[in-house]
């Protein structure tokens, strides 16, 4: 036989969970056409000798949904090998939208996503009111890897609503069935899901609640109406569960996930899950509750982060423990490097490190209130704060946090910070784990990603582009788990299963996810003894200058989107065969 392209040697791990094989992976037409033997030639073979093959990854928790638009190459996602990538997350996106609307609507994703507006406003196309109409816009279009969207709540919210949507008013009766319709027409369009968002730390540009996040349960469930019938789509929700309330009022938002979930029956749900410092006990709690709905036949499945969920902090990034600081406030409109330079300045350095910090968060501002708790508790953060360095740790020694080389050096903590900050000339990133590293491993994360119910996700790609580059979930994912952990590690053929067969099936998609005679050609060739991350960079790439963390790998000698090289040797090749992939076509 004769082959568009020919994997050969590698050691094939199918995303079913098996033992992974050595063998050969032909390809024709965007298709594998054998598995194992393959006799014949091939138009292009890649060598695969010492390296992995696994199908793509498929990521299920995106923010793309406004860079897509304008950027056909979806990275870092398309630096990691995955292949599918899934927007529309947390309930915000582009669409629908009126046109009179699309500042607001870029202020909502300015403020929950850490995009900045300006990138937004100059690099979006537009082009379209509808969703149908925005999924064919952007299908219109060339890109690297394949992508799918979900409807978003707050936007159809203003949609619908307008300026009652942003004034917590409840919907109505008309309202309601007037966002079913325009959700069942999105699925019927191929759109894979709906979602919404309901936490405090998801806020506007000018620091107001986002539209959708006290929905109550009348105008969720009316809206989940719209999936009777279908075969196809998801539901999915962010919430933080009331975290510093009662058992009680824990109970109560759980039960707004539940009756969502209930409401569209044969259709899978997924929400957030992570252990947070306020309330440690919580994701035993939502584990206990998706427990209990799946023995009553109602599927709640758990997106869960393969590592601390955390951010980046640096004079380069979004935060930093000096942005509030008026000194610091004086000189921060200035070029890096001067600002480098003033802050050497030792009358400079006194005279800030002697201040106290403004408020940060609130009215006018997208930081939420917990930027402003971390910054009143700085020595007890400092326990938690790390150099990222060339060789990133994400799950770092306690001993060598910033706090620890304070009391070393007989340095205050604001001291000890400050030079930090200052080195590789101010581009320096200090690591903070937020969530998931309350007791200063990744234990507890551990038990949540060997959960049935857990599926991998939150990485959050194209959103959070100054705080975080946790797009790279992928790669860490196998690096950490399947083969640099000292204890606890996940077998490898477990890993790939999980961010493959188990995302692309829990999304729909049947056509992926497993190398198999048939499937989809979407697949990495990986050196798995040299899978690294490198440390995040802060680059100038985004519309109207705009600046983004991106991170690189070693390790991908090559991923393909249906039978093409997107990427080889962590380098994108300049291909395009990716496509909107609409649910419910097969």
């Amino acid at each position: 036989m004769s082959y568009d392209l020919k994997i050969s040697g590698g050691t094939i791990i199918d995303g079913t969970g098996k033992p992974g094989f050595v063998g050969d992976v032909a390809v024709a037409d965007g298709r594998i056409v054998a598995v194992g033997r393959c006799e014949g030639s091939a138009k292009e073979t890649i060598d695969a000798e010492g390296a992995i093959v696994t199908p793509g990854f498929v990521d299920i928790h995106t923010h793309y949904d406004g860079q897509v638009s304008w950027d056909e190459e979806l990275a870092p996602s398309s630096l990691h090998g995955v292949t599918t990538a899934v927007m529309g997350s947390c309930g915000v996106g582009f669409a629908p939208v009126r046109e009179a609307d699309h500042q607001r609507i870029i202020e909502l994703m300015e403020g929950v996503e850490d995009i900045p507006g300006s990138a937004l406003a100059e690099g979006i196309t537009w082009g379209w009111e509808t969703f149908p109409q925005y999924m064919d816009v952007i299908d219109s279009r060339p890109h690297a890897i394949d992508f799918a969207v979900q409807v978003p709540h707050d936007v159809l919210r203003v949609y619908v609503m307008g300026e009652r949507a942003v004034a917590g008013e409840a919907a109505t009766d008309d309202d309601i069935a007037c966002m079913r319709a325009l959700v069942r027409e999105a699925l019927l369009a191929g759109a894979v899901g709906f979602s919404t968002g309901r936490t405090d730390n998801h806020r506007t540009a000018q620091g107001q609640p986002t539209p959708a996040s006290e929905a109550t349960i009348r105008e969720l469930t009316g809206i989940a109406g719209a999936y009777e019938g279908l075969e196809h789509g998801v539901l999915q929700a962010v919430s933080d569960f009331d975290l510093l309330a009662s058992d009680e009022r824990f109970s109560d938002e759980f039960e707004v996930i539940e009756r969502l979930a209930e409401a569209a029956p044969g259709h899978g749900t997924s929400i957030s899950l992570m252990q947070r410092d306020q309330s440690p006990q919580q994701w035993k709690w939502i584990i206990e509750r998706a427990e209990q709905a799946q023995a009553r036949g109602t599927t709640i499945r758990l997106q869960v982060a393969p590592r601390g969920i955390g951010v980046l902090l640096g004079l380069t990034a979004t935060f930093h423990p000096f942005m509030g600081y008026p000194s610091y406030k004086a000189i921060c409109t200035l070029p890096l490097g001067e600002q480098v330079a003033r802050m050497r300045d030792p009358d400079f350095r006194a005279r800030l490190l002697a201040e106290k910090t403004d408020k940060v968060s609130g009215d006018g501002s997208s930081l939420p209130p917990l930027a402003d708790i971390l910054l009143a508790q700085i020595d007890m953060v400092s326990k938690r704060l790390y150099r990222l360095g060339e060789r990133p740790d994400y799950e770092p020694d306690p001993r060598t946090c910033l706090w620890a080389e304070a009391q070393a050096t007989g340095r205050s903590m604001l001291e000890v910070l400050y030079d930090a900050m200052l080195e590789d000339e101010g581009r320096a990133l200090l690591y903070f784990p937020v969530y998931n590293f309350t007791e200063l491993s990744l234990d507890n994360v551990h038990a949540m990603l060997t959960h049935p119910l857990a599926l991998p996700g939150l990485s959050d790609g194209g959103a959070h582009v100054g705080t975080i580059c946790d797009a790279s979930f992928p790669t860490f994912l196998l690096s950490h788990w399947g083969r640099d952990r000292a204890r606890g590690r996940i077998p490898l053929e477990t890993l790939v299963r999980m961010q493959t067969h188990d995302t692309a099936r829990f999304i729909g998609f049947h056509d992926r996810g497993t190398i198999a005679a048939g499937s989809k050609a979407d697949l990495n060739v990986i050196d798995f003894a040299k899978l690294r991350l490198r440390s995040p960079v802060m680059q100038r790439d985004l519309p109207a200058g705009g600046r983004r963390l991106m991170q690189h790998a070693d390790g991908y000698r090559a991923t393909l989107v249906s039978g093409t090289v997107i990427a080889r040797d962590g380098t994108l090749t300049g291909a395009r065969p990716g496509r909107l992939v609409r649910g419910g076509r097969g």
